[in-house]
Order: structure tokens, then sequence, then C-alpha cells
């Protein structure tokens, strides 16, 4: 994890958070970033997109070997 010695190089830090909670809602081992190096805070307004794995059918009673690889 670089986020501690990436936060120190520049004179300003600017995190991006999806939600502010009150202070000891999160578990500390789930923290990237001590607080400490945190000089300003930006909530988000974008939409979380997840990515989806998109797979095809294997087809069964072919062989594997240069078909379609």
């Amino acid at each position: 994890n670089f986020n501690p010695p990436a936060a120190t190089c520049g004179k300003v830090c600017v995190v991006e958070v999806e939600e502010i909670v009150p202070a000891g809602t999160l578990d500390p081992d789930h923290i990237h970033l001590p607080g400490i190096y945190v000089h300003r805070i930006i909530q988000g307004e974008h939409e979380k997109r997840i990515e989806q794995r998109t797979t095809r059918p294997t087809n069964k009673g072919s062989s594997a070997q240069g078909e379609d690889l």
C-alpha cells in the first residue's frame, strides 16, 4: 500500500469518498490513508459502475486444440 508515501509527496492531499460517515464507524484495517494526511475531502456524485464478467458458453464435444482460441 503506497497511499501514505504518495500522500506525503505533495503539499495538499485530496481524497474522493463515496460516503461520509461518523468517526469510529469504519474498521481501522479497512482505512487506506490515515486522516492525518488528508487536507480536503470530496464526496463523489457519480454512479458506481460495477464490472461484470461476460463469458461465452463452452462447446461440449469439441476439442479445445486450436478451435476458436
